[in-house]
């Protein structure tokens, strides 16, 4: 979850997310289909796409992810939030505000933003429904029904993250 480079925390802001960028061209993210500037007249906010981890019922989704770089990053964690909308527990289904301690208490400056966005993928496999903020998704995984939660997440999946619709 580091970046490519631990002295790359004490650059500054901008350097550091030239830096990120050009690493992820040279190495994209498997997670991601892309990632970088909305603008080339704003390096502090980004948008990246976000593919559904294979083998779950997000598999074949793609995700838009809007990330607000603040001033003082890498020292404070980028804001990020789903731009299309999801069915999981840890992300609220109207805001797209995403429930992940990396992106709040846990933050370290060695974390980039490539790698955030893998950390959120694998929250996608791996929800907590102990601090939910879609509480409907929760309940149902609390109540043990993994076949309707997936099922629950391919509709929403097909209907909202260009997900293709299978049978049976």
């Amino acid at each position: 979850m580091t970046s490519s480079s631990s002295s790359s925390s004490s650059l500054n802001p901008t350097t550091r997310i030239m830096n990120e960028l050009a690493n992820y061209r040279r190495e994209p993210n498997p997670a991601l289909e892309s990632l970088g500037p909305v603008s080339e007249d704003d390096l502090f906010h980004w948008t990246a796409v976000l593919k559904g981890v294979e083998g779950t019922a997000y598999e074949g989704g793609r995700w838009k992810i809007d990330i607000k770089i603040p001033e003082n990053y890498p020292h404070k964690a980028p804001e990020m939030k789903f731009l299309t909308s999801i069915c999981h527990p840890n992300v609220h289904l109207k805001t797209g505000e995403i429930c992940l301690d990396l992106l709040k208490n846990n933050w370290s400056a060695v974390c980039s933003i490539s790698a955030t966005l893998t950390s959120v993928q694998q929250l996608l496999a791996s929800p907590e429904w102990d601090s939910p903020l879609n509480v409907d998704a929760a309940a149902v995984l609390r109540a043990g029904d993994t076949v309707g939660y997936e099922s629950l997440v391919r509709v929403w999946s097909v209907l909202h993250a260009g997900k293709p619709p299978t049978l049976g």
